[in-house]
């Protein structure tokens, strides 16, 4: 008997580790900085950056948060967090020097999903693109395909493009969920990339 309650036990122990390891979400903190300043790493670093403000922006939401809409015209919350979800992609799918199809594929269809996926998109665009160096970074390109159309871009429209977007974008969320009365936790600092 007491065999079969240790295994158990360990099975339980395993599985709860397991599952809690999952629900665990990149850039809650940016990581420490790298020790030079490599083209790939500095992309990395406001891949990071935009990890960060997002992680702590959706930190929270509640149904009242993803419904405002600050106009008719506007886009709502959760529709804003479907744009940088396709913007995340894109960063991930440059990293992988993959094609981006128009109009988007398969955007999850929940908060928690888009959330999670738009996270773990920009954790693997920012691993992908560290420590390379000006001449690796330079095989970069963005690539969209449109109804069988190629276009093709250099790298610094990812910069100017999906990146300085998704910065944009999640700044809209902060200042949503303020009008919503659910401001992001206190002791958030995007200088340091920590929280109190």
């Amino acid at each position: 008997m007491n065999k079969i309650s240790l295994n158990l036990f360990l099975f339980f122990f395993i599985i709860s580790g397991h599952m809690q390891s999952q629900d665990q979400l990149p850039f809650k903190s940016i990581p420490e900085y790298p020790d030079n300043y490599k083209s790939g790493n500095i992309i990395q670093r406001m891949i990071q950056g935009l990890g960060y403000r997002y992680y702590w922006a959706t930190e929270g939401l509640t149904d009242k948060d993803l419904n405002y809409r600050p106009s008719n015209k506007a886009m709502s919350a959760y529709e804003t967090l479907e744009h940088i979800y396709g913007l995340a992609e894109t960063i991930n799918n440059t990293s992988l020097k993959k094609v981006n199809y128009r109009p988007y594929r398969d955007t999850p269809e929940n908060f928690k999903l888009i959330r999670r996926e738009t996270l773990n998109h920009l954790q693997l665009a920012a691993n992908r693109f560290s420590d390379l160096s000006f001449d690796e970074i330079s095989d970069y390109e963005i690539i969209f395909e449109t109804n069988d159309i190629k276009t093709v871009f250099p790298l610094w429209n990812l910069i100017n493009g999906q990146i300085s977007d998704a910065i944009y974008h999640t700044g809209q969320i902060v200042s949503f969920r303020r009008t919503t009365g659910n401001p992001i936790k206190k002791g958030v600092n995007v200088f340091m990339g920590k929280t109190k």
